[in-house]
């Protein structure tokens, strides 16, 4: 089971729309327990604020900087992501993201 935060939900239906497909399967996803949303941005601002700040030249979204504190609180998961950006990202400063990215 992955685990997502809400605006890494809407970022993945959106980039999945851009790319000419529709978020059924990401629904579909949820309803089946697949994913979870599991990230209470209220708990987290800090770090959230900290990722934004170090990565403000990229410029990171808040639904980046959610996948990369969940990449950090869930230190055996993977990102599942079209942004090439997870490529730059680093957890706890200085480790890579491990990503799903298609080629």
């Amino acid at each position: 089971m992955a685990t997502l935060d809400s605006f890494a939900v809407t970022e993945a239906a959106f980039l999945l729309k851009r790319e000419g497909c529709e978020p059924d399967a990401l629904f579909a996803l949820l309803e089946r327990g697949v994913i979870r949303i599991a990230l209470a941005v209220r708990n987290e601002h800090g770090d959230l604020r900290a990722l934004m700040r170090r990565y403000r030249n990229r410029p990171m979204s808040l639904a980046d900087a959610c996948l990369v504190r969940l990449s950090e609180i869930h230190a055996t998961g993977q990102v599942f992501t079209l942004d090439s950006d997870f490529r730059i990202y680093r957890r706890h400063g200085n480790r890579p993201i491990p990503v799903l990215m298609p080629d």
